[in-house]
């Protein structure tokens, strides 16, 4: 690792405990990715195993089944910040011989604690009376022993089933459904590590793109220059507005509703958006009740609103901290129609001895800034 950065691997059946000092040495490559959106995370490991190794009995034996989910934590450390950047559990590992007298390498790979949630298909649990939100806590109740603390956010709009009408059950494994949900009402689910090893925040929200934005990420600016690459696109094509219906119970016409993709928790940072090339009508939804359809294009507004995205890779010791994904970020040396905030949708992370970098994906709903001036 550079000077300044430490590494530390936290490894255990359910609550992790400090590697061996062992596994540290043998660590040589360290890979995660958190992906956007509700799509799970994972991390992959890359130790030289040499004929002797204890990595043998560590990994090989724990991966046979002795011990059904093993823990793995990542956490980095930079100047006096901590970041947890991994909190998952191991699902595969492969040996790669080795050649011409060089050690071979075990690879493990693995993804965050979402995991946990699809193992066990559930299918049938009723919930009476529940709003999705109630339902989604009733569910995460049982990973407590795991360290993860539930965050979840109310919809915009609930609709609460009466059970003389319907009463929703439980559709495959834990995650499958949380996800379901999300999904129904526009929202994300993902788990993001919290500063204590070993403990976990579970999100079911809508993609909040507000808060403090990171220190800017400068392309072109000479010695002020902290990213290795940055590129942007603009692609208006991406933009749809979909459109429901609500069917009048009296005339049993459906009445075309047109649903925005701007909310107080997503508002615009771009402060020139596209007008929509392609209007989606959501047929099926003059079937649901009002606040069924509402949510529903809700839900396909908010998985079409970005135009502008971009890409890029950077050094940590250079850019001076940990770029986080799933929150504001701001951008300059771009030229004005591209400089401004951005969220960052995805981060991934490449640690090597002597080496951290990342690499990001950004996105936001129009061009030009809608902020004179962006953090440094």
């Amino acid at each position: 690792m550079n000077k300044g950065i430490e590494l530390n691997l936290f490894i255990g059946p359910a609550v992790p405990v400090p590697a061996p000092r062992p596994v540290i040495d043998a660590l040589e490559k360290v890979r995660v990715q958190i992906n956007p959106g509700d799509t799970p995370s994972g991390f992959e490991l890359s130790f030289s195993l040499s004929k002797r190794s204890t990595l043998q009995t560590l990994f090989l034996l724990t991966g046979g089944g002795s011990i059904p989910i093993l823990r793995v934590v990542i956490m980095v450390t930079f100047g006096a910040n901590a970041e947890v950047i991994m909190d998952g559990v191991m699902t595969h590992h492969e040996v790669r011989p080795g050649n011409d007298g060089n050690n071979s390498q075990l690879i493990v790979k693995g993804k965050d604690l979402t995991a946990l949630m699809d193992f066990i298909e559930l299918d049938g649990i009723p919930y009476p009376a529940m709003v999705p939100a109630l339902r989604v806590l009733t569910i995460l109740a049982k990973y407590a022993a795991f360290g993860l603390v539930p965050m979840v956010i109310p919809s915009v709009v609930e609709d609460l089933p009466i059970p003389i009408e319907r009463i929703p059950t439980h559709k495959g494994s834990d995650l499958a459904y949380v996800s379901q949900l999300a999904h129904e009402v526009g929202y994300v689910f993902y788990m993001d590590p919290l500063p204590v090893p070993g403990t976990c925040r579970a999100y079911w929200g809508p993609e909040i793109k507000v808060g403090p934005p990171q220190p800017a990420l400068n392309t072109d600016m000479d010695v002020f220059t902290n990213v290795e690459s940055l590129s942007f696109a603009f692609d208006k094509e991406s933009k749809e507005m979909p459109v429901v219906f609500i069917q009048n119970q009296a005339t049993k016409i459906p009445i075309p509703i047109p649903i925005p993709d701007i909310t107080p928790l997503n508002p615009p940072l771009g402060l020139v958006p596209p007008l929509p090339p392609k209007i989606k009508f959501l047929n099926n939804t003059a079937k649901l009740s009002p606040l069924g359809a509402v949510m529903q294009g809700m839900a396909y507004a908010s998985r079409h609103s970005d135009a502008v995205t971009g890409k890029g890779s950077l050094d940590v010791t250079r850019y001076g901290r940990v770029l986080k994904a799933r929150q504001l970020v701001g951008v300059r040396g771009a030229g004005e129609a591209f400089d401004g905030l951005y969220y960052v949708r995805s981060v991934s992370h490449h640690i090597e001895r002597g080496e951290y970098k990342q690499n990001f994906s950004l996105a936001r709903n129009g061009l030009l800034s809608t902020t004179p001036r962006v953090p440094a």
